[in-house]
């Protein structure tokens, strides 16, 4: 089944396929069983008397789509495995559907076969809903259908139930924070021990907690997915993945964190989205942070979102941000919440304004600076840099130079808050100066984030 492009309108609202049970047991499709699909199945087998009593009827795993047969998974027999997906959805006794297969398809076809079988759908698959989410809620508003996400965008920290339904009375400003365990793990490594780069993430890797290819992570495309959603929620408009901003962690060294901790702050990979008027900044990247701010102390693969609101003032969020039970726990408790409004679905994931929001571009944002470059120890070289950035309009708060090696100095400089293109034509200037041999590290500098 091929899944219609992003672009196409919603197909006329039809009859449901199959009624939805006022009594009787509660049948659950499982579409994956990896990781977290294998929680998700435990849960439900160890806690069944749990949530048949708080649901006042009994849950069933009917089945779980998988690609090998051969492989034993504890919990499940061998009658309640297939590998045809879309015969588990449309299997008369499903009447919740739960994907944890990852990647874009064949999820996104079997997501809408779902809505268009009537069937309430959870999700913990951040990447369909930030590149399909515009295609999938708009099917689901045409009919209807419930769409549950909480494990889709920081594990077992409940974010997207508090944005849509605790924080309703606020208009919200601001959401920032850590959402991918693996690169905080590595930038704590690289931090408090000077591990570099490549060191970090092999740890890592050995650990579990990065993959073979851990490009998703590292390069930030794992963030880019989950601020994406975030973003749509708080300006109550689509924001498609490719207009988020979006930078890695590999060009950090662990000079960047001595010069961090010189100077009272603190690396992270942080993702953010503020409101601008109408518009949105939203972004991913490395961030130095002030070492008093709450995300500083965040260590290893703990993730932690705040939230700021107009009533509320800021808000955070913290705990594990991925991991197997975490996240099926997040997963389970969005099945028992579509269970509760099976007779009426509720819009959690929709919002009111199909259009896409208006991103503010990066060259009109502006943040303060860290610089680091490597230039000849020579007369003259300071001016030229400072004579480049002077004439572009930034302005410096910080300075220090340190001997490098030979004829060469390492500089580091700290700017003022400054445009995002009058940086970036600064640099392109410095770039220019043959004294200046290599920029080495930049990296943004939030003071109040």
């Amino acid at each position: 089944m091929v899944a219609p492009e992003s672009g196409e309108q919603p197909q006329p609202a039809l009859m449901p396929s199959s009624p939805q049970p006022a009594t009787g047991e509660i049948g659950i499709a499982l579409l994956g069983c990896g990781v977290v699909g294998s929680g998700v199945a435990e849960l439900l087998s160890k806690k069944a008397s749990d949530y048949a009593r708080r649901l006042g009827r009994p849950v069933r795993l009917v089945g779980a789509a998988v690609r090998d047969l051969a492989r034993t998974r504890p919990g499940l027999a061998p009658s309640q495995l297939t590998t045809d997906p879309l015969a588990l959805v449309h299997d008369p006794r499903v009447h919740i559907v739960v994907e944890v297969m990852g990647g874009v398809e064949p999820a996104c076809a079997l997501i809408l076969a779902a809505i268009e079988a009537n069937k309430p759908v959870v999700t913990a698959n951040k990447e369909v809903l930030a590149r399909r989410g515009d295609l999938i809620l708009a099917r689901a508003q045409e009919r209807g259908v419930g769409i549950y996400a909480e494990g889709a965008v920081a594990g077992g920290i409940p974010i997207l139930l508090p944005l849509k339904r605790s924080l309703v009375a606020n208009s919200l400003s601001a959401i920032y924070g850590i959402v991918n365990g693996t690169t905080n793990y590595i930038l704590t490594r690289m931090a408090e021990e000077g591990a570099p780069f490549a060191r970090a993430l092999a740890e890592a890797q050995r650990l579990g907690y990065a993959e073979a290819d851990p490009t998703s992570d590292v390069d930030g495309h794992d963030a880019a997915y989950k601020v994406a959603i975030l973003a749509g929620l708080l300006a109550n408009r689509r924001v498609p993945v490719e207009a988020v901003h979006r930078e890695g962690i590999a060009q950090l060294a662990p000079i960047d964190f001595a010069y961090a901790r010189e100077l009272g702050y603190a690396i992270k990979l942080l993702a953010i989205v503020r409101r601008v008027g109408e518009r949105v900044d939203v972004r991913v990247h490395p961030t130095m942070i002030p070492d008093s701010h709450p995300l500083a102390a965040i260590r290893l693969v703990t993730n932690a979102i705040a939230v700021k609101g107009d009533a509320v003032g800021e808000v955070m969020f913290s705990g594990p941000g991925a991991g197997q039970l975490p996240t099926a726990s997040a997963v389970v408790a969005d099945i028992l919440n579509a269970a509760e409004h099976l007779e009426r679905p509720g819009t959690l994931m929709a919002w009111p304004d199909p259009t896409q929001a208006e991103v503010v571009p990066l060259a009109e944002t502006v943040s303060r600076f860290y610089l680091r470059l490597r230039a000849d120890d020579r007369p003259g070289v300071l001016g030229s840099v400072g004579g480049s950035f002077g004439s572009h309009g930034v302005s410096i708060r910080y300075f220090v130079q340190k001997e490098g090696s030979g004829t060469q100095a390492e500089m580091v400089f700290v700017t003022h808050p400054v445009r995002e293109g009058d940086f970036r034509e600064a640099i392109a200037a410095i770039r220019g100066d043959g004294a200046v041999r290599e920029i080495e590290a930049i990296v943004r500098v939030e003071e109040d984030v």
